[in-house]
């Protein structure tokens, strides 16, 4: 069993910020404790964007980077099919093809220390993250689901819809939880299935919807306009 805490803080700027990070890990030590530290700044915020195979959601966010209040400074895949985007875009790509989940998150955990990550994003991320993972990055971490959740959760969430004969399927942004697919939804949108259309062309129609609704969940995400209380997402008015 895993016991995490979540502690949010505000300083005065008279706080030496490097030396509280110092004393946490001497502490973290002593204690045999995981501990880790993320400041909010208005600084360009870092954000990593995990892949699998799927390449439109990664190819939307590069074409759109600009607008991004942030950078991506890591592209990390559980393979390497998607490497060749990276490269074009000049993006460090990282394959992570550990097959045991510990030993992988554990590497995927210092790559992020490595670029400190603000955002990670899941593209198209065809790994479950372990709540070992998740509560590292509380309302960091934002998934796209091919579904209209609580609707159809899990794996093949198009083939679920079409099988129950929906006559509206959808896309969902969400802030991962420990929870598979129970947390805070971000934005959703979706699509009327016409009687003649297969499973592939439902498909189709659905992954320009999840890279439009995943990117809008994140650029919102990085301006400071989400605010998550009891498990809803709420958007601050200016």
């Amino acid at each position: 069993k895993i016991f995490g805490m979540y502690l949010e803080v505000s300083f005065s700027k008279k706080v030496d910020i490097k030396k509280f990070d110092i004393e946490i890990a001497k502490l973290s030590k002593k204690e045999k404790m995981d501990v880790n530290t993320h400041h909010e700044t208005n600084l360009e915020k870092n954000i990593a964007v995990f892949v699998t195979k799927e390449p439109l959601c990664i190819q939307t966010f590069i074409a759109n980077k600009k607008s991004l209040k942030g950078r991506i400074s890591v592209i990390i895949g559980t393979e390497k099919s998607l490497e060749i985007i990276a490269k074009k875009a000049k993006i460090p790509f990282i394959a992570v093809e550990e097959k045991n989940q510990a030993k992988a998150e554990e590497q995927i955990i210092q790559i992020c220390k490595k670029y400190s990550i603000d955002l990670i994003v899941l593209a198209r991320y065809m790994r479950i993250l372990s709540p070992n993972f998740v509560w590292r990055y509380p309302n960091r971490i934002i998934n796209i689901h091919p579904s209209l959740l609580p609707a159809f959760p899990g794996a093949s969430a198009y083939a679920q819809a079409y099988e129950r004969g929906a006559k509206i399927v959808g896309v969902t942004s969400h802030y991962v939880t420990e929870n598979l697919d129970q947390g805070p939804i971000i934005f959703q949108d979706a699509f009327k299935v016409n009687p003649n259309d297969t499973l592939e062309k439902i498909k189709t129609k659905g992954q320009k919807l999840e890279a439009d609704t995943l990117l809008k969940a994140a650029k919102m995400h990085l301006e400071n306009k989400l605010e998550v209380r009891w498990r809803k997402v709420h958007i601050k008015s200016k």
